[in-house]
């Protein structure tokens, strides 16, 4: 949350082209996040996609509500996981 509103050491830190959030996190739910992110003028047009082993729909209702843009369960294999990942770069980024 530092980094994002340039706060402390941040100071003066460029803004993510996109931010990847889980909904577990420790000190903060990724609901908290989000929300607070898309509240924010400065922030809220960044993309956001949600990457997190939940795949409960109350949870993917909840982001789409809070204006996630993507809700991907993240798999347990790493091997998946990459793909994964492959695949979110080459929409977001070569696409």
């Amino acid at each position: 949350m530092h980094f994002l509103w340039g706060a402390n050491k941040f100071l003066g830190s460029s803004r993510p082209d996109i931010i990847f959030l889980d909904w577990n996190l420790a000190k903060k739910t990724g609901y908290e996040v989000l929300k607070k992110i898309k509240e924010n003028s400065n922030l809220k047009n960044i993309p956001i996609i949600i990457l997190t082993t939940s795949s409960a729909e109350k949870n993917i209702l909840i982001a789409y509500d809070l204006n996630a843009n993507a809700y991907i369960v993240k798999p347990i294999d790493f091997d998946e996981f990459m793909k994964v990942i492959g695949s979110i770069e080459d929409f977001c980024l070569k696409l």
